[in-house]
């Protein structure tokens, strides 16, 4: 053997820290950021049953505020976005990290894992249909608010704006965070504004940030608050978007654009929703709204408008690192991935998946028709997935960052109860739409486990009718056949197994080339590795030769 390692590429450029916070928040918070528009309307909802008291106020604003700080702060930008499978994250780069951290012998952990993951995936899927369509057709839907006789015309503008967002897509997430980035700036400056003025003339509402008042009202309104469980969770949809677009702009820049910009704003606002709720209790039907200055309330709309929109963004980019992903990991079939950064290589577009999308986000505005046909739909997927999250960061934790059980378990066990708690309550919803991302669901995990078996089974076909290589060059050895000029090429699945072409080429040719080239194009279940590129030599026999060069996420032999 004759191991030849070679190291090259230098380190990759790296757009500007602050170039990248405004594009993430431009791609990755638009989903959660739009939020205060319906989270706390919902809550009050009448079909809730809740009686409007002080208390009941006070609790809904701490249970969103705790939810937030728990749920997105603590869970995900503290804990799961370490979880990075080589710069890139989301369920199914998880799902890999929590495979390598477990033995190998132990088949039904990882097969469970595998489960898990690709179920997270296709979760996730759905919820990249349904959010684009309820998205758009709720900003759409504010023309109603100017003269009924626009409600003909909502769905034929819905299905221009999804049109022209999807077609947008092929400029690459860095052109699009560059033009969205700076509205949802704007957007995420007015929600902080217009919170703090309110806060301003009640500012008893700040009381809130104690759980006392969540655990209260909970104690006071079990059921009611068990059921509003399924509003409260719509604070902290999008949530699983921050974790999937990582490989987008990186750990570091997601970070700092909630940190700094998108966790305070969203704060601030829902305090100032609770505060006008305290002093005006009738602003309950249109809580965000109503906080508005009446002078800016026009403004304030045509920027919900482009927000909302907006917001359809960040789960449309976490599906290209999805199906990406799921490539890379054998659930999907090779298909073409366009870089469209020079500087950072997690911004990609797929123009499959993209297309597929379009045409089942029109499907779904054509057959549901309004936003409030789709709410009951929102949010089963993305708490599915939640749930998920934390059974496979669970086994990340403990074998992979060695942290304590104890420590381990008491993590887990706050993430579990909050997830399973709004799993449970937006299960009530299945019958009235959450039907249909449980459908699209169920689709998709059937296709891609189906996938990924097949691939298994012709690979273990493959092994089974071949003959090995070393076996293969050792008879060469021994009766050399006919050789003629010139170089052939090979390609073959397995670098240790004779390709069946060339066997075949022996049986009826009975000559070889002088120069015979087995070529193996092998994808890792790691995204890429950064910066290396390594080349190894190994000697099979006289004048046969292994060459193995490893770049990226390809390995060629």
């Amino acid at each position: 053997m004759r191991p030849v390692n070679v190291t090259g590429m230098g380190s990759h450029a790296h757009a500007p820290v602050p170039v990248l916070v405004l594009a993430a928040i431009g791609v990755v918070f638009g989903d959660i950021g739009t939020s205060p528009l319906y989270a706390l309307k919902e809550c009050f909802s009448p079909e809730h049953g809740i009686p409007f008291s002080e208390g009941a106020v006070m609790g809904i604003i701490s249970m969103i505020v705790w939810s937030l700080i728990l749920i997105v702060t603590v869970k995900y930008v503290v804990f799961v976005l370490r979880a990075d499978n080589n710069g890139e994250g989301g369920v199914l780069s998880l799902m890999a990290l929590a495979m390598r951290a477990t033995r190998s012998d132990r088949h039904k952990i990882t097969t469970g894992l595998l489960m898990l993951g690709a179920l997270g995936a296709c979760m996730l899927l759905g919820e990249s249909v349904i959010t684009p369509a309820i998205s758009v057709l709720s900003a759409v839907e504010g023309l109603e608010v100017i003269t009924p006789d626009l409600k003909r015309y909502v769905i034929p503008i819905t299905l221009v704006i999804v049109i022209l967002l999807f077609y947008v897509q092929s400029y690459g997430t860095a052109a699009v965070g560059r033009w969205f980035g700076p509205i949802m700036l704007v957007w995420f400056s007015a929600l902080a504004v217009f919170g703090i003025i309110n806060i301003w003339q009640n500012p008893m509402i700040l009381k809130a940030v104690s759980p006392y008042y969540a655990a209260a009202f909970i104690h006071e309104h079990a059921l009611q608050a068990y059921i509003v469980m399924g509003s409260v969770v719509l604070a902290v949809t999008g949530v699983e978007a921050l974790y999937l677009d990582m490989g987008h702009f990186g750990r570091k820049p997601v970070r700092l654009a909630w940190l700094l910009v998108t966790l305070p704003a969203l704060l601030a606002n829902y305090f100032g929703q609770g505060a006008l709720l305290l002093s005006n209790p009738q602003a309950a039907e249109n809580p965000f709204f109503l906080m508005v200055p009446e002078f800016l309330l026009w403004p304030m709309v045509v920027l919900a408008t482009a927000a909302t929109v907006i917001a359809s963004q960040a789960v449309i980019s976490g599906a290209f690192s999805l199906a990406n992903q799921g490539i890379l990991l054998g659930f999907l079939p090779r298909m073409q991935i366009l870089h469209t950064s020079e500087t950072e290589r997690g911004q990609i577009y797929m123009p499959m998946v993209n297309w597929v999308l379009l045409v089942l986000v029109i499907f779904t505005v054509i057959q549901f028709r309004e936003s409030g046909n789709l709410a009951a739909a929102y949010g089963i997927s993305v708490t599915t997935t939640m749930l998920i999250t934390t059974s496979m960061l669970s086994v990340v934790m403990y074998n992979e960052w060695k942290i304590k059980p104890v420590f381990v378990v008491l993590l887990v066990a706050m993430f579990f109860v909050l997830d399973f708690s709004f799993w449970t309550a937006n299960l009530i919803k299945v019958k009235d739409g959450g039907w249909y991302p449980l459908g699209l669901g169920a689709i998709c995990f059937v296709m891609l486990t189906t996938w990924y078996k097949g691939r298994r089974l012709l690979r273990e076909r493959v092994v089974a009718d071949s003959i090995r290589l070393s076996d293969f060059v050792s008879a060469l050895l021994a009766h050399p056949p006919h050789r003629v000029e010139g170089t052939a090429v090979f390609l073959t699945a397995h670098i240790d197994f004779v390709p069946v072409a060339l066997l075949h080429n022996l049986k009826h040719n009975r000559v070889l080339h002088e120069r015979v080239i087995f070529l193996k194009l092998s994808i890792w279940d790691v995204p890429y590795v950064r910066d290396e590129e390594r080349l190894t030599v190994s000697e099979l026999g006289s004048n046969v030769y292994v060459i193995r060069s490893v770049h990226g996420s390809s390995s060629m032999a």
